[in-house]
């Protein structure tokens, strides 16, 4: 026994509107045309479907059962007509990884061009630390990943690591801080509290150094793995902060603190790590030069 989809439909249409009359009007089609087909989809089926009460037909229990198999092919067959219409679903995946260690907002800059593109293209991106990521793109799991050095000499993963460009740290803190900075920058900063990136942020040693190359020694008050956090600290007023210069506006903005100085050369570097030793992506090179051009200023 094979089913006729065209027979469900009709018993569909009668179980919803209640009678042959209103599905044949739905239709568009005869009352009597709806009932023979009905009995003979009831004949294949060896059951009764619906009994009559007064002028309306109510399932049996096995109709009951029927409705609801036939409820879910025709919202499954809705959806795929939905899913054929809908652009995204002919969309190119673009799998990123995006170090932790990389600020969420450079990434979603870095990241932008791809979705500019003439051809729709559906941005997959997921976080994690830099050794885990490499072990994705190892496997092609990823085509791209974000993170703020190249990739290690040592690990046995095919990589080329591609400098988008580099920003200068400038120190950030809370309003209440100017008038607590007395003297020449960066002198003012002996004693402050400050506020450290964690230990998987390669900015950190270049912070570290450029401090102790000027004498300087802070009050280490907090150490973040996220940069967020830490920006979120330094707003409350537990600390200064190093952060990005080409996000300057936007912490300022964001997190009502205020730019202090900069870091002389420590910058923040951003790559592009992938297996290509010359980037062809498409998307790769579109993020590759808007972040050139536009986003980082060397």
């Amino acid at each position: 026994m094979s089913l006729n989809y065209k027979h469900l439909r009709y018993f569909w249409m009668v179980a919803r509107t209640g009678t042959i009359a209103r599905a044949a009007e739905q239709l568009h089609l005869t009352p009597q045309s709806i009932s023979g087909q009905l009995t003979e989809f009831a004949d294949t089926l060896g059951v009764e479907l619906f009994r009559r009460t007064g002028r309306t037909l109510e399932l049996t229990e096995a109709g009951t059962r029927v409705l609801s198999y036939a409820d879910t092919i025709f919202r499954t067959g809705d959806e795929l007509i939905e899913a054929l219409h809908d652009e995204s679903v002919h969309a190119t995946r673009f799998l990123v990884g995006c170090a932790d260690s990389v600020s969420k907002m450079v990434a979603s800059q870095v990241l932008a061009p791809a979705l500019a593109l003439a051809e729709p293209v559906r941005l997959v991106c997921r976080e994690g630390r830099l050794a885990t990521l490499l072990g994705e793109l190892a496997v092609h799991r990823l085509d791209l990943i974000i993170a703020d050095r190249p990739m290690p000499p040592h690990l046995s993963v095919r990589g080329f690591s591609h400098l988008l460009g580099e920003s200068v740290l400038k120190i950030f803190g809370a309003a209440a801080f100017r008038e607590r900075l007395k003297g020449p920058f960066p002198q003012c900063l002996d004693k402050m509290p400050m506020l450290l990136p964690g230990e998987d942020f390669a900015t950190r040693p270049r912070v570290l150094k450029w401090l102790e190359e000027q004498g300087v020694r802070p009050r280490i008050v907090g150490e973040f793995d996220d940069s967020a956090m830490m920006k979120a600290f330094g707003r409350a007023g537990a600390g200064l902060f190093f952060a990005p210069g080409v996000l300057a506006d936007y912490i300022c903005q964001q997190y009502g603190v205020e730019q202090f100085g900069e870091a002389g050369d420590v910058v923040d570097q951003v790559y592009a790590i992938t297996t290509e030793r010359r980037l062809s992506h498409p998307a790769t090179v579109a993020i590759s030069q808007e972040a050139k051009q536009h986003l980082f200023r060397t």
